[in-house]
């Protein structure tokens, strides 16, 4: 399928202020501007969340298809449409995540992953993904403050071998995928996202209403 809008994509380990983060872009570039996330979207990914993120004794398979089933739905229901219409789409979280937490730290054959992933999305790719990179343990200590779902708890060395996923993914593909520093105040976060969204857009220019139409035109 042709894509016609621009899509990013906010990956990290967790704690490391994606929501927050994809967000404050958003307000940034507009009205115009879909964010989302992974696993939810729609109501009935958003039942497969709950599952994924509450169920005990999840093995890494059933975390796979579940993900990918959320992910068909989301694709299928908002983020091909949005795109179509030719807006910005911002999710937290997608087909990296699927390569960093099922592939890295469940140990699953990243070809059949890679292969899930085209099914669900359709071939749908980001054009722009932000990984924010913080250390797992720094990540899990910002979480301590919100409320944790059961991959917070996890074993330490888990969450390591997710971000030693990520840092592949961007070591693999430079030219989409853009490793963000998120030790980091906010404030500095935010600002290093804006620098390299104009890059990518307009050539570091402070991005106008007519490069926006002309980045988005079919």
């Amino acid at each position: 399928m042709a894509q016609h809008g621009f899509f990013i994509t906010f990956e990290g380990v967790e704690g490391a202020g994606k929501t927050t983060q994809a967000r404050r872009l958003a307000d940034a570039l507009g009205s115009d501007v879909i964010v989302t996330r992974e696993p939810g979207g729609t109501p009935i990914s958003e039942r497969i969340r709950e599952i994924f993120l509450t169920a005990d004794g999840i093995t890494a398979t059933t975390e796979l298809l579940l993900i990918a089933a959320a992910r068909a739905q989301h694709v299928a229901q908002v983020i091909c449409p949005a795109l179509e219409a030719n807006k910005i789409v911002i999710c937290d979280r997608f087909t990296d995540a699927t390569v960093a937490y099922q592939g890295y730290r469940g140990g699953l054959d990243i070809a059949l992953i890679h292969e899930l992933n085209r099914a669900a999305t359709c071939g749908i790719t980001p054009d722009l993904t932000f990984v924010l990179d913080v250390p797992p343990e720094i990540g899990l200590r910002r979480q301590r403050q919100l409320q944790r779902n059961r991959l917070d708890k996890e074993a330490l060395e888990l969450h390591r071998k997710v971000r030693e996923g990520y840092l592949a993914v961007a070591k693999a593909e430079p030219h989409r995928v853009q490793l963000i520093d998120a030790m980091r105040c906010p404030d500095a976060v935010h600002a290093a996202l804006l620098t390299e969204y104009r890059k990518r857009v307009c050539g570091g220019r402070v991005p106008t209403l007519r490069d926006e139409d002309r980045l988005l035109s079919p």
